[in-house]
């Protein structure tokens, strides 16, 4: 029987090609679309899985309250947390700190100098905690002593070439020698920290001391701490334990500035998609956007599925003299159930193979609108044939069943005297599915629209500041002597004479960066220690505000022409709120306690974006410090471009030599935090248009069966007198009605997930009609033009062959 149900199934794809077609390209389309999304979804939550103690490993999270208030959250908290905690806690098994490195300029013996960024000074017990493989070295020793560093296998190959490089010598910043102790293989791609040198911790507080000691300091934010907790200890009974050792060494401190913290327990595993606080060591994913495109992935392959069902119910008629004369001659149910079986597992064979050829070409495409990095070799494992498996077996049963439930239960009499028509369920099941399909498409549009729209929101609205025509020089590393402020201040003085250059300013953040200058107990000279709060502090020199083109709603910028202004402060409208003045003006002149200094209010700013729209106004202080040292912003008033950058690096080369001259502009540096929202976006719309097309093939198919059907139908009403535009209209409007009902099911649905997407931004697009009426008008008019080539047809068609018996 198995050569036979072969046969037949092969014969059946053979005859009716169109609908084979169709049904092979959808289910092919939508397996290689649900493929490329699990491979992605597996990628991500495949992060910080090579760890051996992952499920054991957890980072301590900070958040600071103000005034009761939560004010920040925090990766990288306090530095006395590691250690204090590991001596209170015998829960706790090691610990490891964390604290980024400034980028540095490194040469090995006889290497070329060069730039690394992704520096860590690291504690003893790192590969003890983590299974970042250590190819050359001891483990337990290579991080203890000061001036030690262990280095990547790539940035060994680079300073090195092939030599072993333990006990050589690294040259740092031409001002500091470290050893080299180990040797470890680069951090793999799917690592939440990715690191090219880690220094030793000791090293770190060798160049701090004695001025501060990092093992005391609860006020110090900056350090990434990681615990490694025993077998069977509960993370929050643990948390539980941390409030009062917190209270007996910090509480006094907290008290005067009136200010809290709170430490909690993040697992390891969930802090690439879910955690996305000041101080990460890098830019996480998105745990939303990852389970969103999983759901997509879900439609489509329904829709696909779903598009097999419809088109094998449809042809049940066609195929029921088939069922009854295999009935009348002894063919059991469970026999016919097998053969149309068989066929669904024929057409998805060749779906699945032709999934796979779809899946290698489109993979460089999905890594251009994705950004990520799959290629062919995930052909070879595991993950990646389990779930072509699934979609296999699944899609084998769940297409299958129920058409082969429906034609194996025709009764042979019926059938075999010609009263076999349509049944009420079938048509009513064909219609829901169809409206499925529509439904899914428009709230795929809506979603894709709604991507975008916010997308082009944010990049449109006014700043509050003017990025335009501003090029940033990244800030030397090298120190050429002690006259480095002084050379900065000439420097700048150098620039201003450069006739393209309009201003020049210096300051330690940049807009379209975070503020990493916390600054708690800021209050009104002479009021309550308690009623101290806490701003984002940005050090800023006398042209801050004037090259950026703020806007001064109360007192005055910064001048020279007042010798007091290296106590002078200028706030943002936000940070005077939080001051307790409602007017800009009345904070004019005002004194306040900034950590110990008194400092004068001479100016309020308006409101302006520092980083994107997704973050809200923070309250901001611009501090006067006449030689900052940091970015420095230029900004550009001549279309001469490269002779106005022929003179920055000029000056640039003379000023601080040995340094490499690194610049960006602004506004694009700025718009890159809107990168991962884009290529969201871009995605999102590919694998929607993805779901259309499917939609719009099994939809080809249904209406050319159904056309067929009406053939004599359309022939008796041209005869009566019927023009071709009232046959196209009964045609159309069928469809017509299934859309209009699939819009009154998706409207509310797309509403409630947009509105939910969108209340991740702190500024965001209105949600009205115009989000939801377009992807019904485009959905309207694609089902209309999928159905029209078979309609059209039909009713152009003379209706004398229309009648025409069989």
């Amino acid at each position: 029987m198995w050569k036979n149900y072969i046969k037949i199934a092969w014969r059946n794809l053979i005859r009716h090609k169109s609908f084979s077609a169709i049904n092979i390209a959808g289910l092919a389309i939508g397996m290689a679309a649900c493929l490329l999304i699990l491979q992605h979804v597996i990628f991500e939550l495949s992060y910080d899985k090579m760890h051996s103690k992952a499920e054991r490993i957890y980072r301590v999270q900070q958040d600071r309250y103000n005034e009761g208030e939560l004010s920040t959250q925090w990766a990288g908290g306090a530095y006395a947390v590691g250690n204090s905690f590991k001596e209170a806690f015998d829960e706790i098994e090691a610990y490891v700190k964390l604290v980024k490195r400034r980028e540095m300029i490194v040469e090995g013996k006889g290497a070329d100098q060069f730039k690394i960024k992704r520096v860590f000074y690291a504690t003893q017990d790192f590969f003890k905690v983590f299974s970042y493989p250590l190819l050359k070295g001891n483990p337990r020793t290579a991080l203890i002593q000061p001036n030690t560093a262990v280095i990547s296998a790539s940035l060994a190959k680079r300073l090195f070439g092939s030599a072993d490089p333990i006990g050589k010598t690294i040259q740092v910043n031409r001002e500091q020698v470290l050893q080299v102790s180990g040797e470890m293989a680069d951090f793999p791609e799917n690592s939440h920290l990715h690191a090219d040198m880690l220094v030793s911790y000791s090293t770190f507080v060798k160049e701090v001391a004695p001025n501060n000691n990092p093992e005391t300091a609860w006020q110090w934010d900056g350090c990434l701490t990681y615990l490694l907790l025993r077998p069977n200890t509960d993370p929050k009974a643990l948390e539980a334990k941390f409030p009062p050792l917190v209270e007996k060494f910090a509480g006094e401190d907290f008290k005067l500035y009136n200010a809290s913290a709170t430490y909690l327990l993040q697992p390891l595993r969930s802090i690439h998609l879910y955690s996305h606080l000041m101080e990460e060591a890098e830019p996480n994913g998105d745990g939303n956007a990852v389970y969103l495109l999983l759901v997509i992935a879900f439609f489509i392959v329904v829709i696909a599925w779903v598009n097999y069902i419809n088109l094998a119910t449809a042809r049940a008629i066609n195929r029921a003299k088939e069922v009854g004369v295999r009935k009348a001659v002894g063919s059991l149910r469970g026999q016919l159930i097998r053969q149309f079986m068989f066929e669904s597992l024929l057409l998805n064979g060749i779906a699945v193979g032709l999934a796979l050829v779809m899946l290698t070409l489109a993979i460089p495409l999905f890594n251009e609108l994705s950004g990520l990095k799959l290629s062919l070799s995930l052909l070879l494992e595991t993950q990646f044939w389990l779930p072509l498996l699934g979609l296999f077996v699944i899609g084998t049963f769940f297409s299958g069943m129920y058409p082969a439930f429906v034609l194996s239960g025709y009764k042979p009499v019926a059938v075999l005297k010609g009263r076999m028509v349509n049944t009420t369920q079938g048509v009513l099941l064909r219609k829901g599915l169809v409206i499925f399909q529509f439904a899914a498409s428009m709230f795929l549009l809506v979603g894709t629209l709604t991507v975008f729209r916010q997308i082009q929101f944010m990049r449109s609205q006014n700043l509050g500041l003017n990025i335009e025509q501003t090029l940033v020089i990244k800030p030397p590393i090298i120190k050429t002597d002690s006259t480095f402020l002084r050379q900065s201040m000439a420097f700048k003085q150098e620039l201003l004479r450069v006739p393209g250059i309009r201003s020049v300013s210096a300051s330690t953040t940049i807009p379209g960066q975070a503020v990493d200058w916390n600054a708690g107990g800021i209050r009104l000279l002479g009021t309550d220690e308690n009623e101290g709060t806490q701003y984002r502090v940005i050090g800023v020199d006398y042209d801050y505000v004037k090259t950026f083109g703020m806007k001064l709603i109360a007192g005055r910028d910064f001048s020279t022409e007042f010798g007091s202004d290296n106590q002078g402060v200028i706030f943002n409208k936000m940070g005077i709120r939080q001051l307790g003045f409602d007017q800009p003006e009345e904070a004019i002149g005002k004194k306040i306690e900034f950590w110990g200094e008194p400092m004068t209010v001479v100016g309020v700013v308006e409101n302006f974006h520092q980083q994107s729209l997704r973050e809200a106004y923070e309250p901001l202080i611009l501090q006067l410090i006449p030689d900052v040292r940091g970015h420095i912003s230029v900004k550009l008033s001549s279309n001469e471009l490269s002779s106005t950058l022929g003179a920055l690096q000029q000056n640039w080369n003379r000023f601080f030599p040995a340094n490499p001259f690194e610049y960006f502009f602004l506004d694009d540096h700025f718009n890159e935090q809107y990168q991962a929202d884009q290529r969201f976006g871009r995605v999102f719309g590919f694998f929607t248009i993805l779901a259309m097309l499917v939609a719009c093939l099994g939809l080809f198919g249904l209406a050319s069966f159904m056309t067929v059907q009406r053939t004599k139908e359309i022939g008796v009403r041209k005869v009566l007198g019927a023009s071709v535009g009232q046959i196209l209209q009964l045609l159309y409007r069928e469809f017509a009605m299934l859309v209009l009902i699939a819009f009154l099911v998706a409207t509310p649905l797309a509403w409630y997930a947009a509105h939910q997407w969108l209340q991740t931004y702190a500024f965001r697009t209105e949600l009205n009609w115009t989000l939801f009426v377009p992807p019904f008008l485009l959905v309207l008019v694609i089902a209309l033009l999928t159905v029209s080539f078979q309609s059209i047809k039909a009713a152009l068609v003379n209706p004398v062959k229309s009648l025409r018996s069989e």
